[in-house]
């Protein structure tokens, strides 16, 4: 064990299932004073039992593993050890990936061929600062921003007023256009603009299209 009297080594456990990474991991942190790799785990469940007994600061954890991949284990982690840190490790730099881990838990995420400085840096940081952002990170997060604004905008786009509603359920029963206008009293001129309203609304190309969204959405039942 390293000991520098008040100063924090930092314990780190890795969990990756090819020997000849784990060995190369530890060979690069052996020479840093201030992290030490406590522990080695071949796949997820071995690395869960393992954190029965020792408590590390930061895990180093492979994505593809046999047994139980990463992607299992990180959620298992942050719901049993909320405090430890948890630096992703992949062959692959797939943005939705990367994205999705950060969003469960990841504190950080590096590709295998990073160098021995980086994932010191990683571990370090992780540490002190709770994340570590690089490139990839970065880069996975803005499109996931991205893709969950294009979603958010999709749904305002799909929200329907009450009045929408209630005329789409009137259409659905078959009522007329005078009739519907006389209901909600509106004018019919004002009753088939909604409806024009509503196909845009809903992507639907006819009053079958809007039947059909009504059904599928729960505003009518079928039968």
């Amino acid at each position: 064990m390293k000991n520098l009297g008040k100063e924090k080594v930092i314990q780190v456990v890795i969990a990756d299932d090819h020997t000849l990474f784990r060995a190369g991991v530890k060979t690069a942190l052996s020479v840093k004073s201030d992290v030490e790799l406590i522990a080695e785990a071949d796949n997820g469940m071995q690395l869960l039992n393992l954190l029965k007994h020792i408590q590390p600061d930061v895990i180093l954890l492979d994505i593809q593993m046999p047994i139980m991949d990463g992607l299992a284990t990180l959620p298992e982690i942050r719901k049993l050890y909320p405090g430890i840190k948890v630096i992703m490790l992949s062959m692959h730099n797939d943005h939705s990936i990367i994205s999705r881990l950060m969003e469960i838990g990841a504190n950080s995420y590096l590709t295998k061929n990073s160098d021995s400085e980086t994932i010191y840096e990683a571990i370090r940081t992780c540490y002190e600062q709770e994340f570590f952002f690089n490139e990839l990170t970065n880069k996975a997060l803005l499109t996931g921003l991205r893709t969950r604004k294009t979603e958010v905008q999709q749904n305002e786009e799909t929200q329907l007023s009450e009045k929408e509603i209630r005329i789409l359920k009137l259409m659905c029963e078959e009522r007329t256009t005078k009739e519907i206008a006389d209901i909600v009293e509106i004018s019919p001129r004002t009753v088939e603009a909604i409806r024009d309203k509503l196909k845009v609304k809903t992507g639907a190309k006819s009053m079958a299209g809007l039947v059909m969204y009504a059904i599928k959405n729960g505003i009518v039942v079928e039968g």
